[in-house]
Parts: structure tokens; sequence; C-alpha cells
């Protein structure tokens, strides 16, 4: 296929790094509009009428929207998720879905494993008894943390992400590591430094036997309220509970349940099932939770990266190219 040099209209509706933007503006007509801000909500409604394609993050791109836009041809998201976009439609019409997935990999591993590091040794509790001014003595055994070294470490979901997560408790911690994915990973060929050392395990018995489980899981109809009263029940007393994959995967009210009534020690949770997380939800204060603003790839180097990628993958598609980072299941 001929490499288009035609300009097209490119709607951006999330801000973009200067840089990048000035790449798009250079090839394409760029409208840009933050349809969160009620006051470029409606140049961004006018927009869609003409656009051929769209780039931003986190805003809800569903079917009535998508029929407001009859010349759309690729979506590119500056996120590795794609939770926000109505698939079956996006098929149906033959528009692409780009991503940016391998960019955010360890830098969202990071944050999952400094959660699991908080909860485990209670650090953002501590850290407010100094802050606070109720540090006035050596601290007693009701305030002891947990080693996390030599722990065993249960993680559900194992692609990228998950991945990165093991090498850390594995080859830094000397964690033993469980696994639930879809299907068992070929360590030797895909990922040789965890052979040995991470094992593919059914999810009831990775619930039982895991001291700390970590959540890297996207969302979609068979991962949505995976974790929910029976699994929880099923952990062992004293575990750990960490989400840094998709809130949604998590039944809230059975987590409670667990921190509240059952054996569960603490969660560390990055993503919630409605974000930003309402001021009303018991999770906020919740004194067995450490609570992060879905932070997992929010480092300068990453987001630019993320960004350098998706108008990367846009330019590509609006000329005629194969994106690099094309959605599996996407249009082609």
């Amino acid at each position: 296929m001929p490499v288009s040099t035609e300009r097209k209209k490119i709607l951006v509706f999330r801000e973009l790094p200067p840089d990048q933007l000035a790449r798009l503006q250079a090839r394409h007509d760029v409208t840009l509009a933050n349809p969160r801000l009620a006051e470029q909500l409606p140049a961004f409604q006018a927009a869609l009428a003409t656009v051929e394609g769209m780039i931003g993050s986190s805003y809800p791109v569903d079917d009535a929207l998508l029929a407001r836009a009859p010349q759309l041809k690729v979506i590119s998201s500056v996120s590795v998720g794609v939770d926000n976009y109505a698939l079956d439609a996006l098929a149906a019409r033959g528009i692409m879905l780009c991503h940016t997935p391998g960019v955010l990999t360890e830098t969202t591993a990071d944050t999952i494993f400094s959660l699991i590091m908080a909860t485990s040794r209670r650090i953002v509790e501590l850290a407010s008894l100094v802050r606070e001014g109720r540090w006035t003595r050596n601290i007693g055994e009701d305030l002891f943390g947990r080693d996390v070294h030599g722990k065993t470490l249960g993680l559900l979901g194992f692609g990228r992400i998950g991945q990165a997560v093991a090498r850390r408790g594995a080859l830094g911690f000397g964690m033993p590591v469980l696994y639930h994915s879809r299907r068992p990973v070929d360590l030797a060929s895909q990922a040789p430094d965890l052979a040995g050392k991470a094992a593919h395990t059914p999810l009831d018995e990775l619930l039982q036997r895991a001291d700390i489980v970590a959540a890297v899981l996207p969302l979609s109809r068979e991962t949505r309220g995976l974790m929910g009263e029976r699994e929880f029940g099923l952990m062992k007393p004293g575990a750990i509970f960490v989400n840094g994959g998709r809130g949604a995967t998590v039944r809230e009210g059975a987590l409670l349940d667990a921190l509240n009534t059952g054996g569960l020690r603490a969660a560390g949770l990055d993503v919630f099932a409605t974000e930003p997380l309402p001021m009303n939800s018991p999770l906020r204060l919740h004194p067995k939770v450490t609570a992060l603003p879905h932070i997992g790839s929010a480092t300068f180097e990453t987001r630019h990266a993320m960004a350098v990628l998706a108008t990367t993958n846009l330019l590509q598609a609006l000329a005629g190219e194969r994106p690099t980072a094309l959605f599996e299941g996407s249009a082609s």
C-alpha cells in the first residue's frame, strides 16, 4: 500500500507533550479539545463529524460517540488498557485501535512492587506516625511489619508487567513465584531468567498458598469481578492483596469484608472500580489500605515514551502503514 502524504483531520482529546503535538501538526490538521473540560467540550463534539484520527486516553469512546464520527479510521490510545473503547463497534466499523504496550512495563512493575513493600512494612502508616508527631518511643510489636524477602508471591496475570514483577520478587527478594494465567508461559524461551523460579498454578491453589497476591490483569469479560468473596476467602490468614491492573477485576465490597472480618492483613491499591476514588468510599480511609491515585506509569520518562509511541502509531496508520503497536484483534 503506498504511503499517504495527504493532510488529514486529527482530534487530540487529551493533552500531549509539545514535541509530540508538533509532530502531528507538521503532518496533519489538528484539533486539541479535552472533553473533560466544559469549555472544550463543544469543540470536541464539533470535530467528531470530520475527524479521521483520534489520540488520547482515559475517556470513554462508546457506540454513541463513534456514531458521531463517520470518517474515523484510527484511534491511538496513550495507554495499554483498552477498556474505555467499544471494541465490538470499532471492529464492526473497521476502525484501527492502537495502544502503548512495552514502554510502561518496568515503571508499572516498580509501582506494584512498591505497594508490596509499603503494605508489608506498613510504610505509609509509620511515616504518618513521624509526620504527625506521634513517634514518642520505640515502636512495639503492634506496629511491626512483615518481611517481603522469601515470601511466596502469587501473580494474577503473567504478561509483560506480571513477568517484570516476578523478576523483582524472584531475583531480587528470593520469593517463590506462583502465577495464574489463561495458559502457561514457556519460560525457557520467553523469560529464561524466571525458569525454575515461577510456576503456573490454578487460581484456587495460588490463593491458598501465596503470602502476597498481586493482580496485574486487564479488564475483560473473564476478569471483571474475578476477585470476590469466595476468592478472598481462600487466601491465607494474614495475606496481603495488591491490585495494579484494573479496579473492576475486584469486587470492592468483598475486599472490604475480607479486610474487616476476614483474614486479609492489608491491601495495596493503585486502581479502583470508580476513579477518582469517591470521597465516600470506605477504601479511602481504611486503616489496612494503602491507596494510590492510579500512578502505575506516572513518571516523566514513561509518560513521554507512551506519548511518543501513541503519536507514532497514529502517524503510521494515517499514512497507510501498519502501526507499531496495533491492539491485538484490532482492524488492520
